[in-house]
């Protein structure tokens, strides 16, 4: 699909947030040791926009960047991968976010430089109702409702249309300790359990929320929110999909991963590309972990993220299957 004809039709699939420029260092070691910089893009929702098109959805991305030359960085990689541009608003005299990665032994570190920046400034305003309610699925994060409560605000607003209109929203709480307090934290992602229709957490974040401790114990207390799918994410140990009232366990693909910056926001674009497909969300989430799997093995958030035809190719040769695994009530 070329970006013309994207431009041409509407996006099916939306996404509301925050874009930044990646700076991964090109060796391992501290931040203040790193040499060189292989430079790329990140964000999640961001993210997520290239992975639906990547694997051939029509995609569009509500935002803010400036008129800097990062903007254009962003403006130019969107325009490459075919994500629908037209609600991305450029402010003049924007600093667009950027941030660091250095990796060492206890993992990946993020320095971030995104205070004040366009995106943060998103609002209710900049919500593009009718796009939103044309729309098949409208994806919103944590990170996006954390960066400012004009951002939280345009969030949740754009929630709310969507519910109005009939249109599919998934979340994604992807918490981020260092944006906001764990109080506030747990009442927006709480708040946002209610309005969206497919919850995205990982278990870390399951935790969190409910105070339970095994996966299955999260699960049951995260359905009770009140989305009709949960698919909560166990790394390593998959995916376990909770659809009225039975839930699935969807194992991990193996690989030899080298980076995990982006393999969330991966499983989250390849499940709603599917699921708008048509696919059943225990469909859509063995899609899913493909992508993800595939796209821990290479550096950087967005390099790496695999196109469809790579993720069906190993999807038809995937040893694991899913399973059964037992009621959610």
């Amino acid at each position: 699909m070329t970006h013309a004809e994207t431009e041409l039709a509407p996006a099916e699939i939306l996404a509301v947030g925050e874009p930044m420029l990646e700076f991964n260092a090109d060796a391992d070691g501290t931040l203040e040791s790193a040499g060189s910089f292989a430079v790329g893009y990140g964000g999640d929702t961001s993210n997520f926009t290239v992975v639906v098109a990547r694997s051939g959805g029509r995609a569009g991305y509500v935002t803010r960047i400036g008129d800097d030359a990062f903007g254009t960085a962003l403006m130019r990689l969107w325009e490459r991968e075919g994500v629908g541009t037209e609600h991305v608003t450029r402010e003049p005299g924007g600093r667009t976010g950027i941030y660091f990665i250095a990796r060492g032994p206890a993992g990946h570190g993020f320095t971030y430089y995104r205070a004040g920046s366009p995106a943060s400034r998103l609002a209710p305003g900049d919500v593009p109702e009718q796009a939103v309610a044309r729309a098949r699925l409208l994806h919103v994060t944590g990170i996006t409702q954390a960066i400012s409560t004009a951002a939280c605000d345009a969030a949740f607003h754009a929630m709310t249309v969507a519910r109005a209109h009939g249109t599919l929203v998934t979340y994604d709480p992807n918490h981020r300790p260092a944006l906001w307090s764990q109080e506030r934290a747990r009442a927006v992602i709480l708040r946002s359990l209610q309005l969206c229709d497919i919850a995205l957490p990982n278990i870390d974040e399951g935790r969190m929320l409910t105070g339970e401790e095994s996966p299955e114990a999260v699960l049951r207390a995260l359905c009770v929110q009140g989305p009709r799918v949960v698919v909560l994410k166990l790394g390593e140990e998959g995916v376990l999909v909770a659809e009225d009232g039975k839930v699935t366990r969807v194992l991990a693909h193996r690989v030899t991963a080298v980076d995990a910056s982006g393999a969330g926001d991966t499983f989250d674009g390849a499940f709603a590309a599917r699921l708008v497909e048509g696919a059943s969300p225990v469909e859509a989430a063995r899609y899913a972990a493909v992508a993800a799997a595939l796209t821990t093995t290479g550096h950087g958030a967005v390099r790496p993220i695999p196109d469809r035809p790579a993720i069906l190719s190993h999807l038809a040769g995937a040893a694991h299957e899913s399973t059964v695994d037992r009621a959610c009530g």
